[in-house]
């Protein structure tokens, strides 16, 4: 089980570093492209046509602007496929929301919020997915959320004693 994280730019990789590091929390194997939907097709439409071959299990795309990296690779693969839309344009990652969570019937994209949280939740997504059938990684998915919840109750505690 390995997990694609594919990004449109370069400059796209501060946000999708955020992929990497949950996904080594969870020990999950992942390979890193940089791959243009509109600057490099041919690539792109190769990558996603053998990602089965490649033993990918997950793709997590990330682009900013027109963002039609996840959608693009989607249409040619039945991989499941996390689109990340990222704030690089004047429009703070709205037009790259709109533009990879609007698909056609038929070739879906799971589409997460803007830039950095949206980047953590496409991992955390991806996770559950391979969860499905490994049940050392659906452990290690309820550890992270039991952590999650003590965090905020210890939060909420100081804030308590706090008042």
């Amino acid at each position: 089980m390995k997990i694609a994280i594919v990004m449109g730019s370069k400059s796209d990789l501060p946000v999708m570093e955020e992929v990497a590091r949950v996904l080594q929390q969870f020990d999950v194997g992942y390979e890193m492209r940089i791959l243009s939907a509109h600057r490099t097709p041919q690539e792109v439409a190769e990558f996603s046509t053998s990602a089965i071959k490649e033993g990918i299990s997950v793709i997590i795309a990330g682009a900013g602007m027109s963002a039609h990296l996840a959608g693009v690779l989607a249409s040619y693969t039945t991989v499941p496929v996390i689109g990340v839309p990222i704030n690089t344009s004047p429009l703070n990652g709205i037009d790259a929301l709109l533009s990879t969570v609007h698909m056609p019937p038929g070739i879906p994209v799971a589409t997460v919020g803007i830039g950095d949280p949206g980047a953590v939740n496409a991992a955390i997504l991806a996770v559950e997915i391979l969860s499905i059938n490994d049940k050392g990684l659906k452990e290690k998915l309820m550890r992270y959320r039991e952590d999650i919840k003590r965090s905020v109750l210890e939060a909420d505690s100081n804030i308590k004693t706090k008042c």
